[in-house]
């Protein structure tokens, strides 16, 4: 891991339906999160929050997709912020935040990289494209979109698109018909919460890093609710059976073990639905445990 870490909060909550996730990376950074990694010695510079646009009445749904405008807008300061973090050479870390700031997120990012492996740890695959969306919410399409799946003005922000065989899916557990469909033409690697029960997340986090060795870098994109409610309670879209406290610990240990994870973002953190931010706070301890945070 660099030393010099950039973070940078999207306090975005166009995505979706639910209010509150807006002030998610405020509430991480409540919850220590500079602190805990200037505590491991790291250079923090906080670049603050990306403006976000408003929510407009009159543009509510455009093609089955909610807020389009002010998505595309706030997806493009979002990439062009993250372009700056990489020129200061320094690990990007982004706090969210609903799932659809990673559009801008992962147009930054791949553009910078020959071969990005992605690991989408979500209880979702957010593979959805407006004709399979149950609901129109773009936090349910960053993944198709950088795919170059989707609407034009979505996947235009990005340049640079992902290829299927850098990305493995970790914790799913709820996914749309649009998207097993998708799975299986793409040849998309997933380990659904079977997989992770049958093998154990050691196994799941060893293939998963055999799966990327052809990469030049891998993007972690943890979405709160891969871990269950009963872990993570302050989500918009909580989905029973999912990864334990203990489990994404050791995923994120492993991970920095490997060393080769060169940028991350951690999304969907709503404190209006949360206990006493103990969701933020467990963001905040995986975030240190990716970042090489040890016992002994």
């Amino acid at each position: 891991m660099m030393k010099k870490v950039s973070l940078l909060g999207v306090p975005m909550d166009l995505g979706q339906a639910r209010r509150g996730v807006d002030m998610g990376p405020s509430a991480m950074r409540y919850a220590g999160v500079i602190e805990r990694l200037e505590k491991l010695g790291y250079d923090v510079r906080d670049y603050g929050n990306v403006v976000v646009d408003e929510r407009s009445i009159e543009e509510a749904s455009h093609e089955n997709l909610k807020n389009l405008s002010a998505v595309v807008n706030t997806s493009i300061r979002i990439r062009e912020t993250v372009q700056q973090m990489i020129d200061d050479e320094a690990f990007p870390l982004l706090l969210g935040g609903d799932h659809s700031m990673s559009i801008g997120t992962l147009a930054a990012i791949t553009a910078r990289h020959e071969n990005l492996g992605v690991i989408w740890y979500d209880a979702h695959g957010d593979l959805n494209i407006p004709s399979t969306s149950p609901t129109g919410n773009i936090h349910g399409m960053p993944l198709a979109v950088n795919l170059g799946l989707g609407h034009e003005l979505l996947t235009n922000i990005g340049a640079k698109k992902l290829k299927p065989e850098n990305i493995v899916l970790i914790g799913s557990r709820d996914l749309d018909e649009g998207e097993r469909v998708l799975i299986k033409e793409l040849g998309i690697k997933v380990f659904t919460m079977h997989e992770v029960d049958m093998l154990g997340m050691a196994t799941v986090m060893e293939q998963t890093l055999q799966h990327l060795a052809h990469t030049d870098g891998i993007h972690l994109s943890l979405d709160l609710d891969g871990l269950d409610p009963m872990e993570c309670p302050g989500v918009g879209t909580p989905v029973l059976g999912g990864l334990t406290y203990r489990e994404s610990h050791l995923a994120m240990e492993l991970l920095a073990a490997s060393g080769r994870v060169t940028s991350a973002e951690f999304v969907e953190v709503n404190p209006i639905l949360d206990e006493r931010n103990k969701t933020a706070q467990v963001a905040v301890a995986l975030i240190a445990s990716l970042f090489g945070d040890q016992l002994l």
